[in-house]
């Protein structure tokens, strides 16, 4: 396929250290890999927010993909758009399974456990992330974080991955927990522990990964060699 025909996958064009890694691109960069279908990269400046990247994703977030003359934000529904592309992520026959998952990871999972991880990332980094909550507001957090991780443990225990094989579900409950499990909020949660660790093991995802790391370390030099 032509460069100029490949999906894109929009991101930004250089972040700071502690989001690396994390920054949500690699979402669909895992299951471009996944599936294995080629795609390309355009950045959009981390600071100011343009125009440009207001009208594709009008809170200035990222990743956005531009595939099949489609522009869309959210990785809920870009995940969901990618997989209908790959029988390896979705199988066809199971695509509310795979949403009711998706949903689930980013609305019922994440939804709890990313304010709990940014309450932890300011009490131990101030200086970056501000004043951290009082003690008894982060208690509060966990216990609401980990009443859905009870539930994905008992949902997970006897399982590999949440429709039998492999899918697109699974790299949305993954990215779900990783920050959540960077902050040892798994330590207590063997299935979770273990599912995220064989997630975090497949070629696809090293890939995406060590693209995402490559993405900034080149953004660095290009800063570094103007500055």
């Amino acid at each position: 396929m032509p460069t100029d025909d490949l999906p894109v996958v929009v991101t930004y064009d250089w972040v700071p250290d502690f989001p690396r890694g994390l920054v949500r691109d690699i979402r669909p960069r895992w299951a471009f890999e996944e599936a294995g279908l080629s795609y390309r990269v355009e950045t959009v400046p981390f600071q100011p927010k343009t125009p440009d990247h207001l009208a594709m994703q009008p809170f200035g977030q990222v990743p956005v993909l531009r595939m099949g003359g489609q522009t869309l934000f959210e990785t809920g529904a870009i995940l969901f758009t990618i997989a209908q592309s790959s029988p390896a992520l979705m199988p066809a026959d199971r695509a509310g399974e795979a949403l009711q998952w998706i949903f689930a990871a980013l609305n019922t999972v994440e939804m709890v456990a990313q304010p709990w991880v940014f309450m932890k990332a300011a009490e131990a980094a101030p200086q970056i992330f501000g004043t951290a909550p009082p003690p008894e507001v982060i208690e509060r957090a966990a216990q609401r974080m980990h009443t859905r991780l009870e539930a994905m443990e008992k949902v997970l225990s006897g399982r590999s991955w949440l429709l039998g094989d492999f899918s697109v579900a699974d790299i949305a409950m993954t990215e779900a927990l990783r920050p959540a499990a960077r902050r040892d909020a798994l330590a207590n949660y063997p299935a979770l522990s273990s599912y995220l660790a064989t997630a975090t093991a497949r070629p696809a995802f090293l890939k995406a990964h060590a693209d995402q790391m490559a993405h900034w370390q080149a953004a660095d030099a290009a800063r570094a060699a103007v500055a």
